[in-house]
């Protein structure tokens, strides 16, 4: 089941990320990738906005990729629905940030602009739990190691 999952991460590249401060959860869409083991999901976001300022505050953080596009219509029940749970990590090396920048663009060009401006940061999310909702019934969880 853990390969059905890393799979949804791969295929998807749009998520919501959900992230908390002082109790209150804030969501935003985020375009992303991930490396090659599905262990670390990066994205990039500006520095002075709310969703950094509760990834510096509070680390812990829950992304929803899901397959609402193609299951949609009168199959709803076959919509797949993937939570990540996970932690924030801030890419400090410039060389390996410019990799995954490189990376990001490389799958989401219309970022350049955004991706261009000085106040933008790339980060990391370290991968710790995939949660799959297969369907209405179907759950399976599994750990990352």
């Amino acid at each position: 089941m853990l390969k059905k999952m890393k799979k949804l991460v791969r295929d998807k590249n749009v998520c919501v990320l959900a992230t908390v401060t002082d109790n209150v959860p804030h969501c935003s869409l985020m375009s992303y990738v991930a490396d090659r083991d599905c262990r670390e999901i990066y994205m990039m976001t500006q520095k002075g906005t709310k969703k950094y300022r509760n990834l510096a505050a509070n680390r812990t953080v829950s992304l929803l990729i899901d397959s609402r596009e193609e299951d949609c219509g009168a199959d709803r029940a076959r919509i797949k629905a993937l939570t990540v749970s996970g932690v924030f990590s801030a890419i400090g090396d410039e060389a390996r940030k410019r990799r995954v920048r490189q990376k990001l663009l490389k799958r989401h060009p219309q970022l350049k602009p955004f991706a261009d401006d000085p106040d933008t940061e790339v980060f990391a999310v370290k991968v710790k739990s995939f949660q799959l909702l297969d369907g209405v019934k179907d759950a399976y969880f599994a750990k990352v190691k």
